[in-house]
């Protein structure tokens, strides 16, 4: 493989680089040849890497020689390369079929930093610079080009790959081709013809989140019953795993981004486009730099409030689910829900966008009744057929029931996924704070038989807060003007708080003892309820503890891990590394040198390095380009680059005097 050009599109003749960085370049490209695997070099030299992560030799190597794959590997595994390296390697270019055409420009400036040749067809773009990535598709002068699955549909799309010399095709983001899954996208489905009608180009299909099924389901609409089939460990183990209760939520995620994540980039899920608006005008107030994202703006406001979360260190995007598939941002520090997931797949999905660079993350959920009445009746009014809300349904009681469990969130989270018989994480909040598990077969016989008791004898049904009030013996006009305090169930369920009450509600709701009805959301009796109500039936329910101060997540290190540009650690329980107090200040240099660069080229930092690859600089301080080569994730292209400069921020670092 030739050395490619550089992103502004010139031949990387030796002539554009130092003559020392040119033997630098020598030197890796050597010890790359030496390692007898072009795949192998590629990484080396391409993208600075010394050795692949697990699973990624064989994925990648398999379809080097012609054959197909399906990889299921959580978000920051290294997914990108078992395509991008393949499609350097073999003869011609590598079609990445993308459903997020809002990303392609950031993720072909990724590729261009790194002296790929890569380009993308989508409807951003004018006539000439479409004809203009045809061309070079024509000429052989691209390594990757990205396409949108709905282009596909365009006869001219077929024909002009029919005329190039196509290396691969890869289908990124597979979960989307699943009717079951949660980011359905109907163009997917199309996507068999590809091996139909180019029948000998290797295909590899990706996804972040498949539970068996899935997996099963995108094996038949792909036609990939005979690929190789690489499942990876789903864990990500610098990210902690956090759900409480849903009491005053925005003080609750003020105080997260406070004392915890002062200063970082994250995303904040709301159910609502109304939420999303109210959130970030309420954080913006409280002076943290928030944006809203969802798909009720206009198309413009969106793409500049993305561009300034990928581009800007610190902001914070509130958003809708609409926003998040597929962004390569690697140093979101937390991802917070402020209204409950609709299923495990959306949450893993969601949560997994932090810590993609293997350093320390939250994944925090604030969890009511509310939400759990919410989804319900949004199921309930689905204008699907029966079979489909059914299915939405028990993809609810999974995450309700991951909500709810006692055991290490972490365990459940891999058990979804067919992942058994992993030990208890240690980082999650179940297991830093175990919560008690109780009898509450007599709580739950009191609240079911006062639903009874309003439906049977006053044929009457009513919400979560007037069941409470009756029980907690509140004469409020509502009681009093339904003669509710006539009941003799009034004034039962004085032992328990309110508090504690809307918890049994919402735990006999995620077990299936009680069942919401109707557009105003009335609780109702299911078939389970009559075994606790004859007593033949216990029912166990969490009780949470006592709430104490908690350090800041990150303040027990980061998460040592090779290359964290491939995403994350060595090993599932890579040991916490601290940055050493006499690197910082030069990492603090080496991020205000990158951040002028990325801004002078408008593109993301991470483009440019990532903040791992910084931290290692900053420890190891290399002196010369030589060294400067062995640091992980930095490959001949940026070596070239950028090499002379960053020696130059090290030298200016080493004669800074000493603070007092």
């Amino acid at each position: 493989m030739t050395l490619p050009p550089d992103p502004e599109g010139r031949p990387a003749e030796p002539s554009d680089a130092p003559v020392a960085a040119v033997a630098a370049v020598a030197a890796v490209a050597a010890v790359g040849t030496a390692v007898g695997s072009a795949a192998a070099q590629v990484l080396r030299r391409v993208f600075g890497y010394e050795s692949f992560r697990s699973g990624q030799r064989e994925i990648i190597e398999h379809v080097v020689d012609g054959g197909d794959a399906l990889v299921l590997m959580p978000t920051g595994g290294g997914k990108s390369l078992c395509y991008q390296i393949p499609a350097l390697v073999r003869p011609g270019t590598g079609i990445v079929v993308s459903p997020l055409i809002a990303l392609m420009q950031d993720q072909v400036d990724a590729l261009r930093a790194l002296g790929a040749r890569a380009g993308f067809l989508n409807s951003t773009q004018d006539l000439d610079e479409r004809r203009a990535v045809e061309a070079a598709f024509l000429a052989g002068e691209l390594d990757l080009l990205y396409l949108a699955p709905e282009r596909l549909r365009v006869e001219a799309t077929l024909r002009l790959l029919d005329r190039g010399s196509i290396a691969l095709f890869a289908i990124d983001e597979a979960h989307c081709v699943a009717q079951w899954g949660h980011d359905f996208r109907p163009d997917y489905l199309m996507l068999s013809m590809l091996h139909e009608r180019w029948p000998s180009v290797p295909r590899v299909a990706l996804t972040a989140t498949a539970t068996p099924e899935t997996h099963r389901e995108i094996t038949t609409r792909l036609g990939l019953a005979d690929a190789y089939h690489h499942v990876a460990d789903f864990d990500r183990p610098n990210i902690q795993y956090r759900i409480v209760p849903k009491k005053e939520p925005k003080a609750q995620l003020l105080h997260l981004l406070r004392t915890e994540h002062p200063g970082d980039a994250g995303i904040v899920y709301c159910l609502s486009r109304a939420s999303v608006e109210k959130i970030a005008e309420f954080l913006a107030g409280q002076g943290i730099p928030a944006l809203p994202y969802h798909a009720g703006l206009d198309s413009r406001v969106r793409a500049e409030h993305q561009a300034r979360f990928l581009r800007e260190d610190g902001i914070v995007m509130v958003a809708t689910i609409a926003f998040g598939m597929g962004i390569d941002k690697p140093d979101v520090r937390f991802v917070a829900h402020l209204d409950l997931p609709k299923s495990v797949e959306g949450y893993y999905q969601e949560t997994g966008r932090a810590g993609r660079d293997g350093l320390r993350s939250t994944a925090w959920l604030a969890y009511g009744l509310q939400d759990v009445v919410q989804q319900r009746r949004l199921i309930d009014a689905s204008p699907c057929d029966a079979a489909h809300r059914r299915r939405l349904g028990t993809h609810l009681d999974a995450m309700l029931a991951l909500c709810e469990t006692v055991e290490c969130r972490r365990v459940g989270l891999l058990a979804y996924f067919g992942q058994r018989g992993t030990a208890a994480c240690g980082n999650c909040d179940t297991c830093l704070e175990p919560p008690q598990a109780w009898d509450g077969t007599v709580a739950a016989q009191k609240l079911l038989s006062t639903v009874l008791r309003l439906d049977r004898e006053r044929h009457q049904r009513f919400g979560a807060g007037h069941i409470i009030d009756i029980l907690l013996g509140r004469s409020t006009p509502k009681v009093t003007q339904h003669h509710h305090d006539t009941l003799t169930v009034f004034g039962v369920g004085e032992d328990l708080r309110e508090l504690e009450w809307r918890g049994v509600v919402r735990q006999l709701l995620a077990q299936g003892l009680l069942a919401v009805q109707g557009e105003h959301g009335t609780l109702a009796l299911t078939e389970a309820s009559a075994d606790v109500l004859r007593a033949t039936r216990t029912v166990a329910l969490r009780r949470e503890p006592e709430r104490v101060a908690r350090s800041s997540a990150r303040s027990d290190g980061d998460v040592a891990g090779q290359g964290a540009g491939q995403g994350g650690g060595r090993s599932r329980r890579a040991a916490p590394v601290e940055l050493p107090a006499q690197a910082a200040p030069v990492f603090e240099k080496l991020r205000a040198w990158r951040g002028v660069t990325a801004k002078e080229q408008s593109v993301p930092a991470y483009v440019i390095f990532h903040d791992a690859t910084l931290r290692e600089i900053a420890t190891r301080m290399p002196t010369t380009l030589t060294e400067l080569a062995t640091i992980s994730g930095v490959g001949e292209n940026k070596l070239a680059k950028y090499g002379q400069q960053l020696l130059d921020v090290l030298a200016d670092a080493a004669e800074a005097p000493e603070p007092d």
